[in-house]
């Protein structure tokens, strides 16, 4: 990804116009119980740059039929954190892509199996289940790579064979889900390859038949020519994901999906550390002024990912609405937790810091 980054050293470490308003007093404050949750994780791009672009008009769609998350952020920048922050509640001070980090805390996965939930990760271009590479193809040409696949990044599922067969390629997705109710997962966490995520940097062509959305070269400015080329080739690849979803065994019951980026627009704003809109919420990082995790103009404060894209599509919630309640990658977690009685990791679940569950999204 594009920025100017500080790489850390190896550690260990233990959210156009909608037709109805809600906000942290609306009246939508509870959810029923969610049989499958599926989190399909774009790259960054704003929550404007996004919802309403004529270049996505599926997802535009998707935000004017269901529910949107008005005031959405990501926790961080870069990348690597906001992943780990979605299944770890922590970015456990790292501000970094560096495919050398480790975490040895406790994440998602711990949660799920030890209450007897199923999960699997679908990672598009990941060559073989349990992948351990950081690149595919290369790391000169990454479709994909590890800093967008958080479970490989934490020892107690890296060192895990029987854990690993969890991690698939996605085109695993679409048997697992008609497969016998023991092969659709209760959890499903979807990440498409960086032609396919708004992300970009893939110069040669790796698919003859172009099928992997390469190349895809960065965009500039929002909507150039690239720009609108990879906002294409996401919207088209959040429709087959979504259509694939909807039109299977596991869309059942009272089901969801959530569609986020993790992080708003990349604009080479130095202060910033190469990024538009350091905004946040909801216990972002607060990073002291001239940090080397940002730049050494950086002036101090919360160090937030910036207002992003997301929406929530149930079979029984709320239609046409937007919420204007704060959230971010820990409301999601704490949404998903609170959901199956999990607990709560890290900053999820911190109402007091307004780390709240996302509800009014589900509820009908």
């Amino acid at each position: 990804m594009r920025r100017l980054g500080i790489l850390l050293a190896a550690i260990a470490v233990g959210a156009l116009a909608f037709t109805a308003v809600g906000s942290a007093g609306s009246t939508r404050t509870t959810a029923g119980h969610l049989k499958h949750v599926f989190v399909i994780v774009l790259e960054n791009h704003s929550k404007n740059g996004v919802i309403g672009d004529p270049n996505t008009p599926y997802i535009t769609s998707l935000a004017n039929t269901y529910a949107v998350a008005g005031n959405y952020y990501g926790v961080t920048h870069p990348s690597e954190p906001n992943y780990v922050a979605m299944i770890a509640g922590d970015n456990f001070g790292l501000n970094s892509d560096s495919p050398n980090n480790r975490y040895s805390a406790p994440n998602i996965v711990d949660q799920l199996e030890a209450s007897h939930h199923t999960w699997a990760a679908y990672e598009e271009s990941m060559p073989s289940v349990g992948y351990l590479g950081d690149y595919w193809p290369s790391s000169s040409n990454p479709l994909y790579a590890s800093k967008h696949n958080p479970f490989v990044l934490f020892d107690d599922i890296r060192s895990s064979p029987s854990r690993l067969a969890h991690v698939k390629p996605y085109t695993s997705l679409a048997a697992d889900l008609n497969g016998p109710e023991p092969s659709i997962p209760d959890f499903s966490f979807i990440v498409p390859n960086q032609c396919h995520d708004m992300h970009g940097g893939v110069y040669t062509p790796v698919a003859p038949d172009g099928s992997d959305g390469s190349p895809c070269p960065y965009g500039s400015t929002n909507d150039d020519p690239n720009d609108a080329a990879l906002k294409q080739k996401a919207d088209a690849f959040v429709h087959q994901a979504v259509q694939t979803i909807m039109s299977s065994k596991a869309w059942s019951g009272n089901s969801a999906i959530f569609i986020v980026a993790d992080e708003s627009d990349y604009n080479g704003n130095a202060q910033n550390g190469g990024w538009a809109d350091p905004s946040g919420c909801c216990d972002s990082p607060f990073i002291p002024a001239g940090d080397s995790r940002v730049s050494p103009t950086w002036p101090g404060g919360v160090y937030g990912g910036g207002l992003s894209p997301a929406i929530v599509i149930t079979t029984n919630g709320p239609r046409g609405y937007v919420s204007t309640t704060p959230y971010n990658h820990y409301s999601l977690l704490t949404t998903i937790e609170q959901n199956w009685h999990l607990g709560y990791l890290g900053h999820a679940g911190d109402t007091a810091g307004g780390v709240l569950p996302m509800n009014d999204l589900l509820a009908p």
